[in-house]
């Protein structure tokens, strides 16, 4: 029995050695096929076009395709639980904003945990929100905006990008800064957002300022403030809201980059790497300049500054979303 005892000891080990090992192979061989980054909305928007952008540098880092594949719905945590079922070897990423890898926490029913299932990899660029109207829509200013709603309560509509979005708690914000009231119309999606937008069919968004920008410079919206303490570089003739009146409303978003827990820590790193090698390209810096978004700061360009960056917006935001009440839609 003795004997046995020890055989099979001897057998674990060898086992587990040779897992070790397996992992530390497959760590140090990735990639070792096409990476897969999940973006936590529909096609078309800016964290769509950012995605798009990261991927095109990071497959010549990386030396393999990266393939971008949409997955919207239920506040993003459908892409979420997509890449936290997937294997932990790096070759699935998890693409996707404070809104969704954060708010919808908060808001939505989950099979998984936010901090517990996923390991950050990278922090992206960020972007702010601005105030922006439906071309015929009377106001032209925002105090002129202000004045019109109070006239006309509960009877303008304002975009909002499911219930789990910045949109979203940016429109309440500015609801409760100003005594107003309006209706919430749900999306999917920054891009059929924006379509309804420039077509009439919804009157407002506090919209992530990078998805309506075309739309703005091509005089098919308006636009009132930005959601920022400086004006924002690409449309610097857009006064803050604190400049037009309203002072208190900073709305911003920013992108990550997650793979599922377990995945090794040198594979973690490795993507690490492709992404801040990306966003330090000239080039790549033009088009997300020309996003209108500004770079991550260097002090959270690690996995583990990133990783607490997160948890600290996860502290931050569930007690702010369940106060607000926001139930899904």
């Amino acid at each position: 029995m003795k004997a046995n005892a020890t055989m099979t000891r001897h057998c674990v080990l060898i086992a587990m050695a040779l897992l070790a090992g397996l992992g530390f192979a497959n760590a140090q061989d990735f990639p070792s096929k096409t990476i897969t980054m999940v973006v936590a909305l529909p096609a078309g928007g800016a964290v769509d076009a950012l995605a798009r952008v990261m991927a095109d540098h990071m497959r010549g880092t990386l030396g393999q395709p990266v393939v971008v594949e949409n997955m919207g719905g239920a506040g993003g945590t459908l892409s979420i639980a997509r890449v936290v079922r997937s294997a932990p070897d790096g070759h699935t990423l998890g693409m996707g904003t404070l809104g969704q890898y954060v708010i919808s926490g908060a808001i939505y029913p989950l099979q998984f945990d936010m901090i517990a299932d996923l390991a950050p990899v990278a922090l992206l660029p960020n972007v702010p929100y601005w105030m922006v109207a439906r071309k015929g829509l009377p106001p032209n200013s925002l105090k002129d905006l202000v004045d019109w709603l109070k006239a006309n309560p509960d009877k303008a509509s304002a975009t909002s990008v499911g219930t789990a979005s910045m949109a979203r708690f940016c429109g309440m914000g500015f609801q409760q800064a100003t005594g107003t009231s309006f209706q919430f119309v749900p999306y999917r999606g920054g891009a059929p957002a924006l379509n309804d937008l420039v077509a009439g069919q919804v009157d407002l968004s506090c919209d992530l300022a990078a998805n309506s920008l075309t739309q703005y410079r091509s005089g098919n919206i308006k636009a009132y403030a930005v959601m920022t303490k400086a004006r924002w570089f690409v449309a610097p003739e857009v006064p803050t809201a604190e400049e037009a009146g309203v002072p208190g409303l900073y709305y911003s978003t920013w992108h990550g980059l997650w793979t599922p827990k377990g995945t090794p820590a040198d594979v973690i790193a490795k993507i690490n790497a492709a992404a801040n090698t990306a966003m330090a390209d000239p080039e790549v810096q033009k088009r997300i300049a020309a996003l209108g978004m500004d770079l991550p700061p260097k002090d959270q360009a690690t996995p583990a500054a990133f990783a607490a960056f997160h948890k600290s917006e996860v502290e931050k935001w569930y007690p702010i979303v369940k106060a607000a009440g926001v139930k899904p839609e």
